[in-house]
């Protein structure tokens, strides 16, 4: 919970609570879903934070499916149950491509990650039983001030940017403001269910993207980051940047969810801007 309370301060937000949760276990965190409106699930270990291996791998695992099943069991406990539980996903599901599209009515891949989306999803799937709605969202690459903008920040400042591994595969990205946005019309409207894409709409390729964040830098994006750099960081990791998916969000715009930041290049003036 520290690293909660220094992202939500007391003196800003007087009135939230943050209790700490025991992964894989039960316990006391579990009373506070009884009485509540709604859940919001997006936990899950990060996936390019450290080199895989097996040990790193099951954690990447257990770390959404285990934590989705003892969330939908403390729901099926409450007395006073929430209406509606937004659990999320990631658009790993899909598998990668350079050529295909995806939607929402797309088939599942077959690598390691499209394993842990269907385990991750399927473990929300109970929530249903007992009369809760589900939403769950396979998000994208999330642009904001930390995870991915934040790593690639460093090298485009010292002129040594551009892009990772060939350039070609597909960044399929969204906003957080969007992002927090379609969380919140997932909460509040009653009739929307099932799967819904968390990403732009107008994905883009990797050369792209890094092109577009030198312009917002005013820096050169020149000096591409081979494959093998990658892999030794990362391992089979490496999968997760120099391959990629194009991910259309079909579903969330026939939901009647409006975009901020549909274009990445106003998407990275924002986030950048001083």
């Amino acid at each position: 919970p520290e690293k909660a309370k220094r992202i939500f301060p007391d003196s800003a937000y007087p009135n939230l609570e943050i209790v700490a949760y025991q992964p894989k276990q039960s316990g006391p965190w579990q009373k506070f879903i009884d009485g509540c409106d709604g859940v919001v699930n997006l936990a899950g270990a990060g996936i390019a934070d450290e080199r895989w291996n097996a040990s790193r791998k099951q954690e990447i695992m257990d770390s959404r499916k285990v934590t989705t099943e003892k969330l939908v069991e403390a729901i099926a406990l409450a007395n006073s149950k929430p209406s509606v539980l937004v659990s999320g996903s990631a658009i790993g599901y899909y598998g990668t491509s350079e050529t295909a599209t995806f939607d929402e009515t797309s088939s599942s891949g077959n690598d390691f990650l499209s394993e842990v989306c269907r385990a991750w999803e399927t473990a929300a799937e109970p929530v249903k039983d007992v009369g809760v709605r589900l939403v769950i969202l396979r998000i994208g690459i999330v642009l904001g001030m930390g995870g991915t903008v934040s790593k690639m920040l460093t090298p485009f400042k010292l002129f040594a940017g551009g892009p990772i591994g060939s350039g070609k595969q597909w960044f399929s990205w969204i906003h957080i403001d969007d992002l927090v946005g379609l969380i919140l019309h997932s909460l509040r409207h009653q009739e929307i269910e099932g799967k819904f894409n968390g990403t732009s709409p107008n994905p883009v390729r990797m050369g792209e993207f890094c092109q577009d964040l030198g312009l917002a830098l005013n820096r050169p994006s020149w000096l591409p980051v081979p494959d093998f750099a990658i892999e030794l960081l990362l391992g089979d990791g490496a999968v997760v940047v120099l391959e990629g998916q194009k991910v259309l969000p079909k579903q969330t715009q026939a939901s009647g969810f409006e975009y901020q930041y549909p274009n990445v290049k106003p998407a990275l003036k924002n986030i950048l801007a001083p």
